[in-house]
């Protein structure tokens, strides 16, 4: 073990039951087409589908909301909670549109948004259509009139959530985001964005505690998934990422105060294309957030820009950035059975910070490779091991 200056070389597990059609037979159903809903897009069905959800969180027993096959033109709803029921399920079969207009949607934080419910369970193999290369276009026009846009699907302050087998195309800014949630499980999902659409993250948590997302495909043009402060307990595997930006905690640091990221688990995932493989972001500027217990194991990468990569002086497009020293202390970080292809000579990157050095970085069995030659490895204040095969040779 030492401390490197700068060098450049050559759980907890939830288990949940996916409940089927099948199963529903004792609940009480609700159909959004009796409560009005427009299976063909024409009119607008925002208000069918919140009494539909009225309807059912009033209710005392476990209920079923139905979307059947169809194009349901909506804007934007809030499901709130405090429900009766104590378990609602939505099936989703047909495809939720958003308007045409930007504008109509990207006014809100949130197109669909669940707050303080429990035990709601989003299932089935339909669809969220926001529309958003309309918005993407009037970002890269560079005009001051666009809105920010929304979120497609959150849930805030919740527990006991279940999103299983749909796809989300074209978000206007961030897909899937799990805010101040416990015991979640998304398993799945297709996320689908062009990859130059901006801030498209496909799935975004933050303060949240055990937290599962499983079996999905993800295709975006930021972060497949994103991990911010306060999240502790995920557990990622079986996940394909490309294109986009990797999966990536943080960006930390934002905040002077500012919660940590602990016991994160990254397992059996698969980057093609993608501008970052498994990264560490912070902010150089101080924070009381720290980064712990964090394990990265049997990753396959495919053509990456950064395979690998701690970077404590993010600084997108290097525009306003901070020019400080970053706060966050990142120690206990595994990198197990990685191997790949690197698209730049450089494919592990620990770029740490020199008030809080990276420490107990081990990397195990890595082998990576760029245009089949040996690929690079830098490293900036960081304490580290290293097992068994490391490709390339590794700086710590």
């Amino acid at each position: 073990m030492k401390l490197s200056g700068c060098n450049f070389h050559g759980v907890i597990v939830i288990v949940f039951v996916m409940l089927s059609i099948s199963s529903t037979s004792a609940m009480t159903n609700f159909n959004v087409l009796n409560f009005g809903a427009n299976p063909i897009g024409r009119t607008d069905s925002t208000d069918s589908f919140l009494k539909a959800w009225n309807a059912a969180c009033s209710t005392a027993d476990s209920t079923f909301i139905y979307v059947p096959k169809g194009r349901y033109l909506v804007g934007s709803l809030a499901f709130k909670g405090q429900c009766k029921s104590p378990q609602i399920i939505i099936r989703i079969d047909g495809t939720i549109v958003a308007p045409s207009d930007y504008g109509v949607l990207g006014k809100w934080e949130n197109w669909v948004s669940f707050e303080r419910v429990s035990g709601v369970s989003i299932i089935g193999q339909g669809a969220f259509d926001a529309k958003g290369p309309s918005l993407w276009a009037c970002k890269a026009s560079s005009s001051n009139s666009c809105p920010l846009g929304t979120t497609t699907l959150r849930f805030t302050n919740s527990n006991n959530i279940t999103i299983n087998g749909l796809t989300s195309l074209n978000s206007q800014m961030f897909h899937i985001a799990v805010n101040g949630c416990q015991n979640v499980q998304i398993q799945g999902v297709k996320i689908i964005a062009a990859g130059d659409s901006p801030n498209t993250d496909g799935i975004h948590v933050q303060l949240s505690t055990n937290v599962e997302i499983f079996n999905s495909s993800i295709k975006t043009g930021d972060d497949c998934i994103s991990i911010g402060p306060g999240t502790k307990n995920l557990w990622i595997e079986q996940v394909t990422c490309g294109p986009g930006h990797g999966i990536s905690i943080g960006s930390l640091a934002k905040d002077l105060k500012e919660e940590g990221v602990q016991n994160v688990t990254v397992k059996k995932t698969i980057f093609s294309g993608t501008q970052n493989g498994l990264r560490i972001k912070s902010w150089a500027r101080p924070s009381s957030g720290f980064v712990q217990g964090v394990r990265f194991i049997d990753s396959v990468m495919r053509n990456v820009q950064n395979p690998i990569v701690i970077d404590q002086n993010y600084c997108p497009h290097s525009e306003n950035c901070p020019g400080q020293v970053s706060g966050i202390k990142i120690k206990d970080i595994r990198y197990e059975n990685i191997r790949g292809t690197s698209s730049t000579p450089i494919a592990i990157k620990f770029d740490c910070s020199p008030k809080n050095p990276c420490t107990e970085i081990s990397l195990r069995n890595v082998n990576l490779t760029y245009l089949d030659k040996d690929a690079q490895s830098f490293c900036c204040n960081v304490v580290g091991k290293v097992f068994d095969l490391v490709r390339p040779n590794s700086c710590l």
